[in-house]
């Protein structure tokens, strides 16, 4: 009986939560970020992690609608996989549920939270909590749990004049950072053996970026 009535609990939630309508707020964000047709940008990298000591990088990014944002670099050759797409296309490649979780204030700003969650099996993403700046149209803050590669959390800053952020802190757990180690130049020094001791497990890239391009419906 008990089971039951858990089942029946549990069937309640699912099929209200899938009878909300997607948040008008992200969607505004989401209708705003399609228009951009392309756009290229330079941008200063940095990596902060216990074992790491790599000198600041340098690198382009590409971006085509429909595309995933492309990178390239003289002497770094190796992007991360995850946390350094911040058009979010992860988020609106598969069907969602978005549950809102309120407001939050965030250096010194009130930003609604909501909270994502995919509603198909083949979306990699698990869940993510987004934090947002409704009067710009921004995401500021999103924390994305991934099914396979752990979670990482974005922190973006924007310009004024532009929707996309002219710096991106990408934090994460250092075994999720699927780049082998060689490939961050060879005037990146590898404390190996604090690797393997540390209890540390945290790292954060660091994106200044400049001299945006960018193509779109409404220019």
């Amino acid at each position: 009986m008990k089971l039951n009535i858990f089942f029946y609990i549990l069937l309640s939630v699912t099929s209200a939560l899938e009878d909300q309508e997607i948040d008008k707020d992200l969607f505004a964000i989401k209708k705003q970020m399609d228009q951009i047709s392309h756009f290229t940008a330079d941008i200063i990298i940095d990596v902060e992690a216990p074992f790491i000591n790599m000198p600041t990088k340098t690198a382009t990014i590409n971006y085509n609608r429909g595309e995933k944002i492309k990178f390239s670099s003289t002497d770094f050759l190796i992007f991360p996989k995850r946390g350094l797409d911040f058009t979010f296309s992860e988020i609106f490649d598969h069907p969602f549920i978005s549950v809102d979780r309120g407001l939050q204030t965030f250096d010194s700003r009130e930003l609604k939270v909501l909270s994502i969650i995919p509603k198909d099996d083949k979306a990699d993403m698990a869940m993510a909590t987004l934090y947002l700046d409704t009067e710009n149209k921004h995401i500021i803050t999103s924390e994305i749990t991934t099914k396979k590669q752990g979670s990482y959390r974005l922190v973006m800053n924007y310009t004024s004049e532009e929707i996309l952020p002219n710096y991106v802190e990408v934090s994460f757990a250092i075994e999720n950072l699927k780049i082998p180690l060689n490939f961050m130049g060879s005037d990146t020094k590898i404390d190996r053996k604090t690797m393997r001791n540390s209890d540390t497990n945290a790292g954060k890239v660091k994106l200044q970026i400049k001299n945006y391009k960018i193509s779109s419906d409404f220019r």
